[in-house]
């Protein structure tokens, strides 16, 4: 690669060192901000021409050297991102107008919270933000939206003129509510995590986990190493299968599957449920050194119960087991409230290039963001733990 200086764009994230790019995230690198990942989605054909999101990383350099990236795409469509804005899409089209091809900047199909202006200093990603706005404006396209950054770049996209979108996930917190505090403030064990709830959520869960003990079934963890070619074409055929009883087609392949095993075995878990040595679901995770991050689940057999068991406290036992702090599990789900995990305040931020539509839009924020508080505090009060009560002064 020539001697680069200034912004750049690239069609593919292999034209990039991976050292270079991961050096730019936290360390060590989350498993979905990795290059590694990135790169799986482009190889595998999840992400490409044909997928509908077309990489143009952006990049930003200085005498040869990488100091600000930001994973971008061009989209021809709203699928896959857990930010819906067809209704804007809708708007323009009912005015004859082109939404799409729109700028995203995310990490495709994966609603995870975390860093999306990558950069060896805030300056640096100040740079890359305003080179990537003034590339989008004379692009003549539609908009630039970011899903899912984290505070300290909502502020720097804020300070560029971005508006703020909000929304809702939940997330379970290793001993944050536990009512003793431990030498490290994390649970023992599951038992000390029911002990910080109050009884009728306890009960509920005791009850669900007897329910899913009562089909016998065994239980086996599995990471990139361990699991076989087999475990992932199963995997596959329940990930599928979860979509098709949705009437949906699922975004990745098995190829991805296959090739992130081989490229990033330490940061994927694999939980199979078997009968007889016999798989019949699993559930995939994504993990780094603090967090666990529910993915996808599926099952070759309805049974009640497992759903929770795989996908909730079988993870909240790896958290308490592995000293993990947290488990995000994934985008939307009320039902996630009474089995221990907390609405959490996501964001997003958008830039419309038309005047007109980028008023309505930013009236429609203002006003979805007081609706989503109300909803936020509605949720907080019948949050699953015991509550404790001020002491008297």
């Amino acid at each position: 690669m020539p001697l680069l200086d200034g912004l750049h764009f690239f069609d593919s994230i292999a034209r990039i060192n991976p050292q270079h790019w991961d050096a730019l995230t936290l360390d060590p690198a989350p498993p979905h901000l990795s290059h590694a990942y990135l790169q799986t989605l482009e190889t595998s054909a999840c992400v490409g021409r044909h997928s509908g999101w077309v990489p143009r990383h952006a990049t930003l350099w200085e005498n040869g050297q990488l100091i600000a990236a930001m994973p971008l795409y061009l989209k021809t469509h709203s699928w896959g991102e857990y930010v819906f804005d067809w209704a804007w899409a809708k708007a323009y089209q009912e005015h004859g107008l082109d939404y799409y091809p729109k700028w995203l900047a995310a990490i495709p199909f994966t609603p995870i919270p975390g860093p999306r202006i990558l950069g060896r200093s805030p300056a640096a990603r100040g740079l890359l933000i305003d080179g990537v706005l003034r590339h989008v404006e004379a692009s003549g396209l539609s908009s630039l939206h970011v899903l899912f950054p984290d505070d300290q770049d909502l502020k720097l996209l804020q300070d560029s003129g971005l508006a703020v979108r909000h929304g809702v996930q939940f997330h379970w917190e290793n001993g944050t509510r536990a009512a003793d505090t431990h030498d490290a403030g994390l649970y023992l064990d599951f038992e000390d995590f029911l002990g910080s709830l109050n009884h009728d959520k306890r009960k509920k869960i005791r009850q669900e986990r007897r329910r899913a003990t009562a089909h016998g079934l065994q239980m086996r963890w599995l990471d990139g190493h361990s699991a076989r070619e087999e475990d992932w074409i199963f995997l596959y055929r329940c990930y599928a299968n979860t979509y098709a009883a949705h009437r949906s087609t699922p975004y990745l392949n098995l190829d991805f599957f296959l090739q992130l095993a081989a490229g990033l075995p330490d940061k994927i878990l694999l939980l199979l449920a078997e009968r007889d040595r016999q798989p019949l679901a699993c559930a995939f995770f994504l993990r780094d050194d603090s967090a666990l991050y529910g993915r996808y689940w599926g099952t070759t057999e309805a049974l009640p119960f497992l759903h929770f068991e795989l996908c909730y406290y079988q993870a909240i036992e790896y958290c308490i087991e592995h000293g993990l702090r947290r488990f995000e599990g994934g985008a939307q789900g009320e039902h996630k409230l009474s089995r221990g995990l907390l609405p959490v305040r996501t964001q997003s931020a958008h830039w419309i290039a038309d005047p007109r539509f980028s008023a309505a839009v930013d009236d429609y924020l203002e006003r979805e963001r007081t609706q989503m508080g109300f909803y936020l505090n509605e949720l907080d009060e019948h949050a699953p733990y015991k509550r404790t009560e001020p002491e008297d002064r």
